[in-house]
């Protein structure tokens, strides 16, 4: 029998920049962003790089007149929507993506000038050559040395920050957001300027070198909202959370310090179908097994995190009755409904990301004695303490003792080990 076809016409956008061939950075990690994040793709190859997480080995630049062919070609086939740029190498290629600037829509500038790595991507006398093309952009999103080469301001502080972006508005742009991965300090803060407006994105900085193809990502993902109709805030605020949320859940590969995790918010979103059939798995052997030696009196709830999981908007839960002993899972799971259980699994899994689900249980002497691995123990539920406390846990912990609550929440890295947990416990309290 033949089958119908049922299209569907995703907005376009195009990424005009080099190629990794590590397929962390560059036109990989572009077109990676760009179709999860509900695109579809298009690219224009500035320069070719034998490169990895280690570094930069090698570069080849395209002919200014091949990487004009692909944008016309690109341009003359599809509506594209946004478009944005990377690597650009030369004053050649910048002036060339300049001349057709008027004609990009909604337009990003990465001003990439050097890799992650140290290497240069930018020839020395092609920084001036930036001053045409951002004043065309919608947005140009420098990191901190860049915003410095194109303003004459060190970034060492977000007061610095503002007044690069104030001056890269000024110079032309629509708005500027200048970057503070690389800026020192515990917090990350990222400054928006548009017009007389400024807004700042601040999140934790993740411990980690494996930021390869952030830049990339950020503006690439800030390219597809916009292609999809986001405002401009809201684009950069959706882009700067996800970015966020790649470099804690990196790619482990290579020999180097690894790149940021492109589809990451995608991953999380295809996993929230399965963390909510775990959750009632749990939710079913807590209720088969008559638990109610182990409910506390708020009554019983089971949580469980999404794989990448950053806010109680990705914890389910299957919740009983308040003053109940009773927790059905027919009563349904939702997401972000949790509140204190989902914040306490957040916090656990700061400390110890392996950690997905959880169960409330009643606190009691002989409940700690009868669990079959280490207990963390805090004083207080906040975010703060319960992290501490599973740090200081030598191992992965069985369980998190809440004194001031009353609380011992059964803790497991699969729904599996927790149901059999939950069981077993039962067990030995009634015997």
């Amino acid at each position: 029998m033949t089958r119908q076809p049922a299209p569907v016409r995703p907005p376009v956008v195009l990424t005009i920049a080099g190629s990794d061939a590590g397929g962390g950075a560059g036109i990989q990690a572009d077109l990676k962003t760009i179709e999860a994040g509900g695109a579809f793709g298009t690219s224009a190859i500035t320069s070719v790089t034998a490169q990895n997480t280690r570094g930069v080995e090698s570069t080849h630049l395209l002919p200014r007149e091949e990487i004009e062919a692909q944008i016309e070609a690109v341009r003359g086939d599809f509506d594209v929507a946004a478009v944005k740029t990377g690597m650009l190498a030369t004053t050649g290629v910048v002036d060339l993506v300049a001349e057709r600037a008027p004609d990009l829509p909604n337009l990003v500038v990465d001003p990439v000038m050097v890799a992650a790595s140290g290497d240069r991507l930018l020839e020395p006398e092609a920084e001036a050559a930036y001053e045409d093309l951002i004043a065309e952009a919608r947005l140009v999103t420098p990191n901190a040395d860049e915003a410095e080469v194109l303003t004459g301001i060190e970034v060492t502080e977000p007061e610095a920050a503002r007044e690069a972006g104030e001056r890269l508005v000024e110079a032309g742009a629509e708005a500027a957001l200048v970057k503070g991965g690389h800026v020192s300090g515990d917090d990350v803060v990222d400054a928006l300027v548009s017009g007389d407006a400024v807004r700042t994105f601040r999140h934790d900085r993740v411990d980690t070198d494996a930021t390869h193809g952030s830049g990339c990502t950020l503006s690439s993902a800030i390219a597809a909202r916009l292609a999809r109709g986001d405002a401009l805030e809201a684009a950069v605020g959706a882009g700067i959370d996800l970015l966020s949320r790649a470099v804690r859940y990196n790619l482990d590969v290579g020999e180097g310090p690894g790149a940021v995790h492109h589809a990451v918010a995608l991953r999380n979103d295809a996993a929230r179908a399965g963390t909510a059939a775990a959750v009632e798995s749990v939710a079913t052997a807590l209720a088969e097994a008559d638990a109610g030696t182990l409910t506390p009196s708020s009554g019983p709830t089971v949580v469980g995190a999404t794989p990448h999981a950053e806010t109680p908007a990705d914890v389910a839960a299957v919740e009983g009755d308040s003053g109940a002993a009773e927790l059905r899972a027919d009563r349904g799971v939702r997401f972000g409904t949790a509140g204190d259980p989902a914040e306490r699994l957040l916090a656990a899994r700061e400390a110890d990301p392996s950690l997905r689900f959880a169960v409330d249980c009643r606190r009691s002497d002989a409940l700690r004695s009868a669990v079959d691995g280490p207990v963390a123990t805090a004083e207080a539920g906040a975010d703060v303490g319960v992290q501490r406390a599973v740090a200081a846990v030598d191992g992965t912990p069985a369980a998190v003792e809440v004194t001031d609550a009353d609380l011992l929440t059964l803790v497991a890295a699969d729904a599996d080990r927790l149901a059999h947990r939950v069981q077993a416990l039962s067990a030995a309290l009634s015997a």
